[in-house]
């Protein structure tokens, strides 16, 4: 049985993305907004920067593309998967990377992680913040009973869960995008990683600390806003002067 029956609780509009060289874009309503994965890789930490450089050093810039590649095709097409077994569609791949995925993806499923998730308000739609951003989020609805974000992730390695706050980060971002736009109180972040090798993690977030991570997400925006210069027209709050989006940030009470 389709743990969703594929109709969305909320009319989630169409938003049409663009890849340019600074990043991926959205484009709605007349804006075009930068993603949320653009404005998380060009914020990163320099501490994140140079475990990055060092990587790539250590690999050789032809092998680290490789594995990067790799890995965002396993993990679309685990993704696809994952969305087909919540629809009740089965989906196959049998390329290497397809078969790869496809155990990665039953892994989460064999453990059970989806009977938690006791209603589905939307899969991949897009979520925009007016003015700020935009995105697309895995899935959106009732998990432990709470409404969430549920984030899947793949990874070559065990990820530790101090690891992962830009994912959690990521969550924040389209909840308080959803939150904004259709009236919801989303207050959980649920990342499930499918490890290569069979190993699965579950990461949950929720009240105060997954507040906490919201007020990352705006701190990120705000970096982005002051740093990028050369934003496209029509990305509205983002094509003003650097450090102009940090007024136009939503207004959160810390308690």
């Amino acid at each position: 049985m389709p743990i969703w029956n594929g109709i969305s609780k909320f009319n989630y509009q169409t938003i049409n993305r663009h890849t340019t060289a600074s990043g991926r874009t959205y484009e709605i309503n007349g804006e075009r907004l930068p993603s949320v994965t653009t404005i998380l890789g060009a914020t990163r930490s320099a501490e994140s920067e140079a475990k990055l450089a060092e990587w790539r050093q250590k690999l050789g810039e032809k092998e680290a593309d490789k594995v990067r590649d790799n890995a965002a095709a396993r993990g679309t097409i685990m993704h696809r998967i994952l969305e087909g077994y919540i629809k009740g569609e089965g989906h196959m791949d049998m390329s290497d990377l397809g078969k790869e995925a496809g155990i990665m993806a039953q892994n989460i499923i064999d453990r059970g992680l989806f009977k938690p998730l006791t209603e589905v308000w939307g899969l991949e739609m897009p979520l925009y913040y007016p003015g700020l951003y935009a995105g697309a989020s895995d899935v959106v609805g009732i998990y432990e009973g709470r409404e969430s974000i549920i984030d899947f992730k793949q990874s070559n390695k065990f990820k530790k869960r101090e690891w992962i706050d830009d994912y959690f980060i990521q969550c924040a971002a389209y909840a308080m995008a959803h939150n904004y736009v259709y009236r919801t109180a989303i207050d959980s972040g649920v990342i499930l990683i499918s490890v290569k090798g069979g190993e699965v993690l579950k990461y949950v977030s929720s009240g105060a600390e997954f507040k906490a991570f919201m007020y990352r997400w705006l701190e990120r925006v705000g970096k982005y806003g002051r740093t990028v210069t050369n934003m496209p027209q029509g990305e509205g709050n983002m094509q003003q002067e650097p450090g102009s989006i940090v007024p136009d940030l939503p207004k959160m009470e810390k308690k």
